[in-house]
């Protein structure tokens, strides 16, 4: 990757640490899980990196949609606010097709939300339709998300979110999960998501960079 990729790169999560820093804690905890599985998986390294950086920069399009997603005291979305949220994976997209990323972060980032039944968004992908690095992303997106606060709910345990995701399984690349399966409970895995989960507000945004390197 070029000296203007990673300008482009620092530039959009300069903007993430502006606009919304919960963003970038999920986004450093995903990236980080999601490179550990890819490698898990025996992807090569050029791809278990680009699969980082899609898992930090996956959900930017949220930034647009504050005001349904964010904020909330309740997790209860209308029908109308739940096909506004649905649009968040097209809107990254839209927003990172102006700069300088491979057209495998960009799928990653546009079908992440795709489900293995068919039933996910934006285009309704199914099996192995859907890229690889979007069906890894899919399974720690959702864990990462599980395991954290929200305005309307506390974090899940490991356990707990580990058993949400079984009982979703239909969604998900079973080859995937299996493997995440082996690796949520190993101790390195723990040690990952412990030092993902920072306090921001004591960090700079070269803090950050350095530590999602």
């Amino acid at each position: 990757m070029g000296h203007s990729t990673d300008i482009n790169e620092n530039e959009h999560l300069q903007y993430i640490f502006n606009d919304y820093k919960s963003g970038i804690e999920h986004g450093i905890l995903v990236a980080n899980l999601t490179y550990e599985l890819a490698k898990r998986l025996k992807l090569d390294e050029r791809e278990c990196y680009e699969l980082k950086i899609a898992g930090m920069m996956h959900d930017i399009g949220k930034l647009k949609l504050s005001e349904y997603l964010y904020g909330r005291n309740s997790g209860e979305l209308s029908v109308e606010e739940m096909k506004y949220m649905r649009m968040h994976s097209k809107i990254s997209f839209d927003v990172l097709k102006n700069y300088d990323y491979s057209d495998n972060i960009m799928k990653v980032v546009l079908y992440h939300h795709e489900c293995f039944d068919g039933s996910g968004y934006p285009d309704n992908l199914k099996g192995t339709d859907i890229p690889l690095g979007a069906r890894i992303l899919k399974v720690t997106d959702e864990f990462a998300a599980l395991i954290s606060d929200r305005p309307y709910r506390k974090a899940f345990d490991i356990d707990t979110a580990v058993n949400i995701l079984i009982e979703e399984i239909k969604n998900l690349d079973m080859r995937v999960f299996i493997e995440f399966q082996r690796m949520i409970h190993e101790e390195e895995t723990f040690e990952i998501i412990r030092n993902s989960k920072i306090d921001l507000d004591s960090l700079s945004l070269e803090d950050i960079l350095s530590f999602a390197d």
